[in-house]
């Protein structure tokens, strides 16, 4: 580009000591050869994403496309390379505005363009309600889950491996292996519903069927409800294989649209990531009134750590990741759950346990990586890299975490008959 260099304009935003090095398509640098991160800006798409979307969604976009890049970067497992330039925010800079007119007109110069975002971007929020998918309405819920889950079962299973449960496993320690420690998971999630053979579970978001598998093998009736048209193919197929269709079953329908009631218990384990706050109220009142008294709900979720952070996931989470998706924090969470009727009678926040799932799941997609590609294109298996490895990222810093409420629906008298912490282990 004339005028302003691609390194220079870099510097307006980053002190020159940063340990950092940044090698451009118009031959310019910056940083000492010798820097623990290189990012490669490999042609003027990046600068025109940027300039469109200075934040995250810019970086996203070309990141994704190829034009940024870096030689320390394992795409399958971006992680190092995510947590290095997390790092560098103490040598972040407010640009000089003389200086940021100056890198503005050089870009210019060369002709105002608006790269197309990657095919695999799905729509802003407006036009999705500009078609009539207003958020978390029924219609809504069904077309940003199917979004996020109708792609390749087999692409999922080469990351989530053969349980195929995307949700935190629980690990005894850390060289329990994912799968032993996702069965732990679902026993643990049993364990406290202190179901019994014979006894009635609904499972809303169920996923590809693993947790109806397990209940079933313990002689629990169980229905798992999903809005994805992939996992419930997966999960009849799964079940038809282990013998389980007297027990287990599975349907494309929303939990709202549940025909059956007094369920002797009720799990939702990642489901609630798609239910808006606002809708928090409905949602567990529709719980609530599916329960027999007496029963429990074990309720599953991704939070903030704090209640004055926004609800929204932000920008690159929206389009790529989960439409509508929003976080609460554990307080507002659990006074939404006391307001229907339910007494919490035990929370606990497994916040490490899904940092080392989604190390994990990394590790799995970059042992199957070339593959990957070949299934579903670079772009989105670099998006699966990224999102994985910028969420364990964040449960590590503790900018976000995973709580489990154990909820009771009081008999009619007010009182329960819940044995005292029948899953912890006796010694």
């Amino acid at each position: 580009m004339l005028g302003m260099k691609v390194a220079d304009m870099v510097q307006l935003f980053v002190k020159p000591e940063a340990p950092l090095r940044v090698e451009a398509f118009d031959g310019s640098s910056m940083g000492p050869e010798d820097a623990p991160l290189c990012i490669q800006v490999r042609n003027s798409r990046a600068v025109y994403y940027l300039v469109d979307n200075p934040g995250e969604l810019g970086l996203a976009r070309a990141y994704l496309q190829g034009d940024i890049d870096s030689p320390q970067l394992i795409p399958g497992n971006p992680y190092g390379v995510f947590k290095q330039l997390t790092q560098l925010k103490p040598y972040a800079r407010k640009p000089n505005p003389v200086k940021l007119a100056e890198a503005l007109g050089t870009i210019a110069s060369h002709g105002i363009r608006h790269p197309e975002p990657p095919s695999i971007e799905g729509p802003s929020k407006l036009k999705r309600i500009s078609e009539g998918l207003l958020p978390h309405s029924k219609a809504g819920d069904a077309a940003t889950v199917s979004y996020h889950y109708d792609q390749s079962n087999d692409f999922y299973a080469m990351f989530l491996g053969p349980s195929m449960t995307y949700t935190c496993a629980v690990f005894d320690n850390p060289r329990v292996s994912l799968e032993d420690a996702q069965k732990a998971k679902l026993d643990l999630v049993l364990d406290k519903l202190n179901l019994k053979p014979g006894d009635r579970l609904l499972d809303i978001g169920c996923g590809w069927g693993s947790m109806e598998i397990e209940a079933a093998k313990r002689g629990i009736h169980v229905l798992g409800v999903t809005l994805a048209e992939e996992q419930v193919k997966w999960g009849q197929e799964w079940i038809k294989r282990e013998g389980l269709e007297d027990l287990a079953e599975i349907r494309l329908m929303d939990y709202r649209d549940v025909p059956e009631g007094d369920f002797d218990g009720i799990c939702s384990l990642g489901m609630m990531e798609h239910v808006g706050v606002k809708h928090y109220p409905a949602y567990f009142k529709e719980i609530y009134d599916k329960l027999k008294p007496g029963a429990m709900l074990l309720n599953h979720q991704i939070t903030r750590t704090c209640s004055y952070a926004g609800k929204s996931a932000g920008p690159f989470i929206d389009r790529y990741i989960f439409p509508d998706g929003q976080l609460a924090s554990p307080g507002e969470i659990e006074l939404k759950v006391h307001d229907a009727g339910f007494e919490v009678i035990h929370e606990e926040n497994l916040r490490q346990h899904y940092a080392l799932t989604l190390h994990h799941w990394n590790e799995n997609l970059v042992a199957h990586w070339d593959e990957a590609v070949k299934m579903v294109g670079e772009p989105k298996a670099r998006l699966w890299g990224l999102y994985m490895a910028g969420c364990a990222y964040n449960f590590e810093m503790n900018n976000i975490q995973i709580h489990q409420y154990l909820c009771i629906k009081p008999n009619r008298d007010g009182t329960d008959n819940y044995p005292l912490r029948p899953w912890w282990p006796v010694h």
